[in-house]
């Protein structure tokens, strides 16, 4: 089969790879759509993904696609069926699996970070892994399944309650699956804030009550002029330090800041402490997927969210490469790769 493979730093080649042999409790998954993630550019960037990738390595853990075969002791699987899959493969036994953290295994298994995953022309999966698609539902929106089921955990540990005001920092992908999930929570009102126009003009189609440009104005100061002056919660997704820092000055009282955001290893911030004991802010973080994948592809076959808007472009794998080393492709929106073509 066909592959994009992972060998190291800024690294990734398209190359024939052997197409894997099935365990009994595994499917073959014949990859029609595969999103590229803010993970896969750490690792692209010799960083660490969810956890640490050994090359060579096929990358790609947002991905659909259509079951070509499926192992001896699969019963509630079968060849043609739709499927999305949860890359979470973790042990189910350590501590944190059986105390319900599934998200912080002592031996997680992550496809596309330690297992070989989505940029590939198929892929194999434990059958526990997957989610069947509906025949309305594309593999594209399929592929979405995975970036919307942590945005499901982070919008869980926002609490956000019907009528509050929230801020949303970032108007890529993350933010833009933020912002709706946090209208079906009941937001009385979001603010968003983005620099790129054409992130904040989607934003605007998709729901957002306020769109605000940081590079033109402060944030603080374009808050007050809409009135929003009691922010219950704020959530960071672009990782930077000072949008993390500006998040704890502008929450409200009692309010709750997560930070959602992958971040270099070293990255940190600098803790205004009285603002948090006087104000009693809640910081919380914000990882991975854990039992979330369900409810997002429930959400995804519902047709509860518009996820199309958010679509950059579809590309075939020879591009992955050019993706993630090129900011400026990554900006128009998220990137899809068919591994086998349109569909």
């Amino acid at each position: 089969m066909k592959s994009a493979v992972f060998y190291g730093k800024r690294d990734i080649r398209v190359s024939e790879w052997e197409t894997p042999k099935l365990n009994p409790d595994e499917v073959l998954i014949k990859v029609m759509a595969c999103g590229v993630c803010g993970s896969d550019l750490h690792i692209f960037e010799g960083d660490q993904g969810s956890t640490t990738t050994v090359p060579p390595l096929i990358q790609g853990h947002e991905f659909a696609g259509i079951i070509t075969e499926i192992g001896s002791k699969v019963s509630n699987y079968k060849v043609g069926d739709r499927v999305c899959a949860d890359p979470a493969d973790n042990c189910g036994e350590c501590f944190y699996c059986v105390s319900g953290m599934m998200s912080h295994c002592d031996h997680m298994g992550a496809i596309g970070t330690n297992i070989n995953g989505g940029f590939s022309e198929y892929c194999k999966v434990k059958s526990r892994l997957l989610h069947r698609l509906e025949d309305d539902t594309t593999y594209i929106e399929g592929a979405m399944a995975e970036p919307l089921a942590c945005c499901i955990n982070g919008i869980d540990r926002s609490d956000i309650k019907a009528g509050d005001n929230v801020v949303i920092y970032g108007g890529g992908t993350i933010g833009l699956l933020m912002l709706q999930l946090a209208k079906l929570r009941g937001a009385s009102r979001v603010a968003l804030v983005e620099p790129v126009k054409e992130r904040r003009e989607t934003a605007i189609k998709l729901g957002a009550d306020v769109v605000i440009n940081p590079m033109e104005c402060s944030v603080k100061e374009a808050l007050a002029d809409h009135k929003l002056n009691h922010i219950r919660v704020v959530i960071e997704c672009c990782g930077l330090k000072s949008t993390s820092e500006e998040a704890i000055q502008i929450v409200d009282k009692q309010g709750i800041v997560v930070l959602f955001a992958v971040t270099a290893l070293d990255a940190s911030i600098d803790l205004a402490t009285y603002q948090i004991f006087q104000k009693e802010v809640t910081v919380t973080g914000s990882f991975c997927s854990p039992y979330t994948m369900a409810r997002a592809v429930e959400l995804i076959n519902a047709h509860r969210l518009d996820l199309m808007p958010m679509i950059g472009a579809t590309l075939p794998m020879e591009e992955l490469s050019d993706v993630l080393g090129n900011a400026e492709r990554r900006a128009k929106g998220k990137v899809i790769i068919l591994p086998n073509g349109q569909e």
